[in-house]
């Protein structure tokens, strides 16, 4: 029943290393099934080269683990928001979080990141948005939770 969709997610995972868009652990990407309301995401702290696809931790929309015995990554609520479960953004059919170098220091700076060449512009409409500043209310409270609300909140406007 989930094995594509984990390997969907398990391949996502390995390009995001690959591409220079992670360290360490930090990082992951999921990959979600609308007609079955599950998704995959990468378990927590299983380093990028030794993760295979039965790995792939399988949740509902309401988080609760439906295929893997594994702990699914701290960010899981991050990716429960309606940003990946399709709620606000029906087009999405995954989301990657990641930890590369220049987005996160472009991001700790509260700057997009514009438009440098025309390979970006191909892939992205305009410069790369950054979310508002969280509140102390939402840092304090369900803090992966209202990350996702600040990203639905920004990407809300973007074409």
């Amino acid at each position: 029943m989930t094995r594509e969709l984990k390997r969907e997610a398990y391949e996502a995972n390995l390009a995001l290393p690959r591409h220079g868009l992670i360290n360490l652990t930090f990082g992951n990407a999921s990959a979600i099934d609308r007609a079955k309301g599950v998704f995959a995401i990468k378990p927590s702290g299983v380093d990028y080269a030794a993760l295979t696809p039965e790995q792939m931790v399988v949740v509902d929309l309401e988080g609760r683990i439906v295929d893997c015995s594994m702990e699914a990554t701290y960010e899981l609520w991050t990716q429960l928001d309606p940003a990946s479960s399709g709620l606000a953004f029906p087009g999405v059919g995954g989301v990657v979080h990641t930890h590369s170098t220049h987005a996160t220091a472009f991001a700790q700076a509260g700057r997009e990141i514009p438009i440098f060449g025309t390979t970006h512009a191909d892939y992205f409409n305009g410069p790369v948005p950054v979310t508002r500043k969280m509140t102390a209310e939402e840092i304090g409270g369900a803090y992966e939770w209202e990350t996702g609300e600040v990203i639905v909140e920004r990407f809300a406007g973007v074409d």
